[in-house]
Protein backbone atom coordinates (compact mmCIF):
# COMPACT_ATOMS: atom_id res chain seq x y z
CA UNK A 1 0.00 0.00 0.00
CA UNK A 2 1.61 3.49 -1.11
CA UNK A 3 1.34 5.94 1.36
CA UNK A 4 -0.06 9.16 0.28
CA UNK A 5 1.58 11.49 2.83
CA UNK A 6 4.68 10.07 2.09
CA UNK A 7 3.91 10.45 -2.09
CA UNK A 8 3.42 14.22 -0.90
CA UNK A 9 6.65 14.74 0.41
CA UNK A 10 8.31 13.28 -2.37
CA UNK A 11 6.10 16.26 -4.91
CA UNK A 12 8.88 18.76 -3.52
CA UNK A 13 12.08 17.38 -5.09
CA UNK A 14 13.03 18.34 -8.41
CA UNK A 15 13.22 15.96 -11.30
CA UNK A 16 17.51 14.76 -10.58
CA UNK A 17 16.74 14.88 -6.70
CA UNK A 18 13.87 12.17 -7.69
CA UNK A 19 16.08 10.26 -9.71
CA UNK A 20 19.32 10.03 -7.03
CA UNK A 21 16.46 8.58 -4.69
CA UNK A 22 15.07 5.96 -7.20
CA UNK A 23 18.83 5.32 -7.94
CA UNK A 24 19.75 5.61 -4.16
CA UNK A 25 17.00 2.99 -3.61
CA UNK A 26 17.91 0.67 -6.25
CA UNK A 27 21.52 0.07 -4.08
CA UNK A 28 23.68 2.06 -6.42
CA UNK A 29 26.62 3.75 -4.75
CA UNK A 30 27.73 7.59 -5.15
CA UNK A 31 30.05 6.81 -7.29
CA UNK A 32 27.71 4.63 -9.82
CA UNK A 33 24.86 7.07 -9.44
CA UNK A 34 27.65 9.50 -10.33
CA UNK A 35 28.75 7.59 -13.06
CA UNK A 36 25.31 6.94 -14.70
CA UNK A 37 23.83 10.64 -14.69
CA UNK A 38 27.12 11.82 -15.65
CA UNK A 39 27.45 14.26 -12.54
CA UNK A 40 30.14 14.08 -9.80
CA UNK A 41 29.75 11.67 -6.95
CA UNK A 42 29.54 15.38 -4.40
CA UNK A 43 26.44 16.53 -6.62
CA UNK A 44 24.98 13.63 -6.01
CA UNK A 45 25.90 13.47 -2.60
CA UNK A 46 24.50 16.76 -2.39
CA UNK A 47 21.07 15.77 -4.62
CA UNK A 48 20.87 13.31 -2.10
CA UNK A 49 20.90 15.17 1.19
CA UNK A 50 18.55 17.90 -0.05
CA UNK A 51 16.10 15.01 -0.93
CA UNK A 52 16.41 13.68 2.68
CA UNK A 53 15.49 17.49 4.12
CA UNK A 54 12.64 18.17 1.97
CA UNK A 55 11.14 14.27 2.71
CA UNK A 56 12.15 14.26 6.60
CA UNK A 57 14.45 11.78 6.55
CA UNK A 58 17.53 11.19 8.83
CA UNK A 59 19.90 9.26 6.65
CA UNK A 60 20.08 7.35 3.74
CA UNK A 61 18.42 4.22 4.67
CA UNK A 62 15.13 6.23 5.78
CA UNK A 63 15.55 7.80 2.59
CA UNK A 64 15.30 4.28 1.21
CA UNK A 65 12.33 3.01 3.20
CA UNK A 66 10.59 6.68 2.57
CA UNK A 67 10.91 5.88 -1.53
CA UNK A 68 9.97 2.52 -1.12
CA UNK A 69 6.63 2.88 1.00
CA UNK A 70 5.67 5.80 -1.37
CA UNK A 71 5.80 3.58 -4.20
CA UNK A 72 8.71 5.55 -6.20
CA UNK A 73 10.83 1.83 -6.28
CA UNK A 74 9.31 -1.50 -6.59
Amino acid sequence: MIDQELLRRFDALTPRERDVVVLVASGLGNDEIAAQMSVSPFTVKTHAVRAMTKVGARDRAQLVSFAFRAGLYP
